[in-house]
């Protein structure tokens, strides 16, 4: 689904089903097509579903914005342009901790937030910094073999036995080129200066509202769970851990969907 929002192109996926606003609405930070196996089975099951592509990613227009409270500003302003009245907030590394901010800012009209593959601070190593800023594409080829525990889980997502590193490869590659070729310089290396930014999360989570859960990958060397604890206890977090890497959406995909189906409806 195509939407103008704030003056330009703003694209979200509906699960392969038209958006009902009368239904609880879930909405999942990232590259939508990330989130496919989740999406459609909320979406065929009696949720209204908005996997969002954030500014500059995937097909939604640039340029990226420039820190996570400007992206939660952007992501409260679909769901109003949307009318989604009680949304489960849903993000995934970096879009967890816009959902965090973006649940702070809805206060008690958030029915729930999921953080997967989280973690606060989110600081980024200078070495990888460096890296994404001089050669991106050899640190999307760290990151992936950071962000993946195997290099074919069972089950998996989109098919069991898929080459999950090659997936995340192909994706990475492909928005960090058309985000270049738009003219809006480096996404890759955009995106690791605004986790390594973000500072606000203690101060965020002291106003969310709604039940919160993480879903954290015990064996995340991008996120490890064991920096979770004080952004755990400020919301008093429900924590789910699976049998997978940082890329939990494909290595885990029926146990993400699990924590997902069992929120609570309004």
């Amino acid at each position: 689904m195509k939407l103008e929002l704030e003056g330009r192109a703003a694209w979200v996926y509906t699960g392969g089903r038209a958006f009902d606003a009368s239904l609880p609405a879930v909405g999942a930070m990232d590259d939508h097509s990330v989130w496919a196996l989740q999406s459609r089975w909320l979406a065929h099951h009696g949720h209204a579903v908005l996997a969002v592509d954030l500014p500059g990613h995937g097909r939604s227009a640039g340029p990226a914005l420039a820190s996570v409270e400007a992206l939660a500003d952007w992501v409260v302003a679909l769901l109003d342009a949307v009318g989604a009245r009680a949304p489960l907030l849903v993000g995934h590394s970096m879009g967890s901790l816009v959902a965090l901010e973006a649940a702070a800012r809805l206060g008690e009209r958030a029915r729930g937030l999921v953080m997967v593959g989280t973690a606060y601070p989110m600081k980024v190593s200078p070495a990888l910094l460096d890296t994404a800023r001089a050669d991106p594409l050899r640190a999307i080829d760290l990151v992936n073999g950071y962000a993946h525990s195997t290099l074919a889980a069972k089950p998996s997502a989109p098919a069991p036995g898929f080459w999950l590193r090659g997936q995340a490869r192909a994706l990475n590659r492909r928005n960090l080129r058309g985000y270049a070729e738009a003219g809006h310089g480096n996404l890759f290396h955009h995106d690791f200066q605004v986790c390594d930014a973000y500072a606000h999360g203690l101060e965020a989570a002291a106003t969310v509202r709604c039940p919160t859960r993480f879903v954290l990958g015990e064996r995340d060397q991008m996120t490890p769970p064991s920096a979770t604890a004080a952004l755990a206890q400020a919301l008093r977090a429900d924590i789910v851990r699976l049998p997978a890497g940082h890329a939990l959406m494909g290595e885990a995909p029926d146990g993400v969907l699990e924590v997902l189906g069992a929120m609570p409806l309004p």
